[in-house]
């Protein structure tokens, strides 16, 4: 298998939603507190503790809009957090859950038919290595099994 790595928001984007800059839908961020459950930044990958302010907003992990670009809802650190380092381990905070959706996406932004699929957690590595050693998968996107919200993105490295 080839290494692969785990990739966050970038620090730039995430700067742009907490200086208020307006998110996938065009709306200012929502701000809240958080209680210290469940709230998953997207940018350090980590939770926000409880009594920390974090944004909520509309996120479009791609390039630009087209049929296959989702948008939906994320968390965000409401003040600046230091971006979680591009690595091939698996990010601690998604040890939470028990298991994520794996979808793979081609050069052009598009999904790759038959290879998404609900993965164990302890599984995701090796199958984001067995989706990424094929031709026609640029990357793969790690998603909420119950929500669907983006979580990372896996490259190779």
């Amino acid at each position: 298998m080839r290494p692969i790595r785990f990739i966050a928001m970038t620090t730039t984007l995430a700067r742009h939603y907490q200086a208020g800059g307006a998110d996938a839908n065009g709306q200012i961020p929502e701000a809240y507190t958080s209680d210290g459950d469940g709230v998953p930044c997207r940018h350090c990958l980590q939770n926000v503790k409880a009594g920390e302010k974090y944004l909520v907003l509309s996120h479009r992990p791609f390039p630009a809009p087209q049929p296959y670009a989702e948008t939906g809802p994320i968390f965000l650190h409401a003040d600046a957090c230091e971006r979680h380092a591009e690595t091939p381990e698996l990010p601690e905070m998604f040890n939470e859950n028990s298991d994520y959706i794996l979808r793979s996406y081609s050069c052009q932004d598009r999904i790759v038919y038959g290879t998404g699929g609900v993965i164990k957690t302890d599984g995701i590595t090796v199958r984001a290595e067995e989706l990424l050693i094929r031709d026609d998968i640029a990357y793969v996107h790690m998603r909420s099994a119950r929500n669907n919200c983006f979580q990372c993105r896996i490259e190779l490295a």
